[in-house]
Parts: structure tokens; C-alpha cells; sequence
């Protein structure tokens, strides 16, 4: 055979084994597409409408459910912690249960959110107030006051804390005051504790100078002192027993 023929011939079986090894052994798969981030962040769970959900908690309060009112509004402190509403809600009920400590930190944690909560800021001044803190409890009262000057229960309690605590009965007055004239009621307590600073500020306050100089007083015969009477004794005490 001539060489020619022969390179020929290799050439042709070297191409028919190249045929042969392609259908004998399949291609291996190509891998297959990886997902992007977008496709494997996991959906974030619906919390649904907080509105909603703190207008379902307030409902449960006035219907005095209170332990599912408090679970829903730990809920909402979790799921929605930036709002201020269920902060001071949940917080409304540390403190009429008396704990104090929970308590003072849902209402300063709603007090931070909302600089204008000035339900929060009357709350911070009772327990002010009951740990004995009273300059903290008369700046946060005030604070309410400036937010809601007319809030009739702050004007009370600020008047309370003046009157009983600070000892300045003077100081209390125009809130007592204020708190009947906004609240509507004829509370008798306030009616007979305004009544009694107002005798006592009247009795120490010095006589006005007379017009014209008095004639020589009178002398009046020596004798025993005179008692007073029963009743001059007992007013005292009354009004002490009222406040």
C-alpha cells in the first residue's frame, strides 16, 4: 500500500474512533443557574396594620382584659417598637398591677418616642413622686402641663405634690383651682382644702395700714381668760382629718 493510501486510512479511523468515543460518553450537564440574592431572601413575616392592632388592644382594655390586652401590646412593642402609643398603654398597666420598675420604663421608653406624650410624662411624676423624688416629679408634671395646660388630673396632682409633699400650700392653690374650674366637680375634698390655704394665707398675710389713727383702745376690766368655744377647737382638727 502506498503511503499515501495509508495516511488516508489512519486518518479515517482516527475520525471514526473521534464519532464512536462522542456517542459512547455523554456530556456532563451543565451546572445549573445559582439564584441571586434577591431570589433566597426569605419574605419578611406580615406583622398586618399596627392601627389595628393597638385599636384591638385598646378595645380589649375597656372591656378589662387585661392579660390579653398586655400580651397584645408586648406584641405590638416588638413588632412596631418606634411607636409611642402602646409604649404608654403598656405601661398604664405595669402601674395599676404595681410594677413600678416595668412601669417607669415603658413610659420613659414612650416619653423618648414622643416628646409631646404628656400622658407619659404625668405617669413619670406619680412614681417620681412615690419614690420620694420630687423635684423630678414637679419638672415632669410641669412638663405635662406645658404639653395639655389644660389637663385637669395633672393640675390636680401637681397641686398634691405641692401642698402635701412640698409644703407649699401657696404654690398649690391656683392648681387646685384649676382643677375644678377644668374638671367640672364639685369634689368637696379640693372645695375644703382650697378653703383652708385661702384662711391660712388671709390669717398671715400682715393688716392693712389704717386710713386714720385709731382712737386709745378701750381697757377692759382684769378677769380670767375666756375659753374658746367648742367649736373654734374642733376646726383644726376637721379640716386635718379632710385633707
Amino acid at each position: 500500500m502506498k503511503a499515501s493510501s495509508k495516511l488516508q486510512l489512519a486518518l479515517v479511523l482516527a475520525l471514526g474512533a473521534a464519532v464512536s468515543a462522542c456517542k459512547t460518553s455523554p456530556e456532563r450537564p451543565a451546572p445549573p443557574d445559582r439564584p441571586g440574592p434577591e431570589a433566597t431572601a426569605p419574605k419578611p413575616p406580615d406583622k398586618g396594620d399596627p392601627k389595628a392592632r393597638f385599636s384591638a388592644a385598646l378595645e380589649q382594655l375597656k372591656g378589662k382584659q387585661f392579660q390579653e390586652a398586655e400580651e397584645a401590646l408586648v406584641a405590638l412593642t416588638k413588632d412596631f417598637p418606634e411607636y409611642s402609643g402602646p409604649w404608654t398603654n403598656l405601661g398604664i398597666i405595669y402601674f395599676n398591677s404595681n410594677r413600678k420598675g416595668p412601669a417607669a420604663a415603658a413610659f420613659n421608653k414612650a416619653a423618648v418616642l414622643n416628646q409631646d406624650n404628656a400622658v407619659a410624662f404625668n405617669y413619670l411624676g406619680m412614681l417620681a413622686r412615690e419614690s420620694r423624688d420630687y423635684p423630678r416629679a414637679q419638672m415632669a408634671y410641669e412638663k405635662a402641663l406645658k404639653l395639655e395646660p389644660d389637663n385637669a388630673l395633672v393640675h390636680y396632682n401637681l397641686a398634691i405634690l405641692l401642698d402635701e409633699y412640698l409644703k407649699r400650700p401657696a404654690d398649690a392653690l391656683p392648681h387646685y383651682k384649676d382643677y375644678q374650674r377644668l374638671s367640672g366637680k364639685q369634689d368637696l375634698k379640693v372645695i375644703a382644702w382650697v378653703a383652708e390655704i385661702e384662711a391660712s394665707l388671709a390669717k398671715a398675710a400682715p393688716p392693712a395700714a389704717p386710713a386714720v389713727a385709731p382712737s386709745a383702745p378701750r381697757v377692759a376690766p382684769a378677769g380670767p381668760p375666756q375659753p374658746k368655744s367648742g367649736a373654734a377647737q374642733a376646726r383644726p382638727r376637721a379640716a386635718e382629718q379632710a385633707k
